[in-house]
């Protein structure tokens, strides 16, 4: 479903020039959701950005659904890709209700019998069509989310980029989005491309995953591999480390690779 090669972003010109993702390839297959894990600045938002036509200057080859991708993309496009972004309150429209969020894109898609479909989307994120009419501040931020995730379905994409979903969210709302979002994923047979820094978020969502640094793949691997340790790449194994909390002498030891 998605095949990135030798993806490479710059930002800046001459002396100011740095290189944010160098020769990224990976594939992910239909229906499988596939984690790009690493620190902040790795690079994995940037790769996500490329996918969803938010970043119009790269190099390489992107496709997806068999289609060969530009900088820019025609409006198709967003029936086939949609993206849920880290931010449900700035993502959002302040003075925008529920209802005109989830209706514009049937509008600018000149999709008729807009109630019928928002109060759809609405019901498989498991709102209802009570919340249609209120707006972001009168909502919590784990609703604001759930609306968002709606937004981004109403168009019955193919492919969902999740750029890091549940990291502005408290930690007993986490688990609630987690477990709709594999939900919808085996309901409406998605294809995910989860973006995270967490790597228990990853094990619990992903079938496989790449590893980031310093805008390059470290490390491939599966969550068989994840869940036993089995990671190769020093950087790799920093990482799982510090997913396990905060240990002073572990951290003292950690080299800058």
């Amino acid at each position: 479903m998605i095949a990135v090669r030798d993806l490479t972003v710059s930002f800046g010109t001459g002396k100011q020039e740095v290189a944010a993702v160098k020769q990224v390839s990976f594939q992910v297959d239909k229906g499988e959701s596939f984690g790009l894990v690493g620190e902040s600045g790795s690079g994995k938002s940037t790769v996500l950005r490329v996918l969803a036509g938010l970043n119009p200057t790269w190099q390489g080859k992107v496709v997806i659904a068999r289609h060969s991708l530009a900088a820019r993309r025609g409006k198709n496009f967003f029936k086939t890709v949609q993206m849920v972004f880290q931010d449900p309150y700035g993502s959002l429209h302040p003075k925008h209700t529920v209802d005109r969020i989830l209706s514009e894109p049937l509008a600018v898609h000149g999709i008729k019998d807009a109630e019928s479909k928002v109060r759809a989307v609405l019901d498989q994120v498991q709102l209802g069509s009570s919340f249609r009419f209120r707006y972001p501040h009168q909502l919590s931020g784990g609703q604001r989310q759930r609306v968002a995730i709606a937004r981004a379905l109403i168009l019955r994409p193919q492919v969902v980029l999740l750029d890091e979903p549940t990291s502005a969210l408290d930690v007993s709302i986490q688990a609630e989005i987690l477990n709709l979002l594999a939900e919808l994923r085996r309901d409406l047979g998605l294809t995910y491309l989860l973006v995270s820094h967490d790597l228990a978020v990853v094990g619990q969502m992903c079938s496989r995953l790449a590893l980031m640094r310093k805008g390059e793949i470290v490390e491939l691997a599966d969550a068989a591999q994840l869940a036993a340790g089995n990671l190769t790449h020093p950087y790799s194994r920093q990482l799982l480390v510090a997913s396990k909390g905060y240990d002073r002498a572990a951290i003292d030891a950690f080299a800058d690779f």
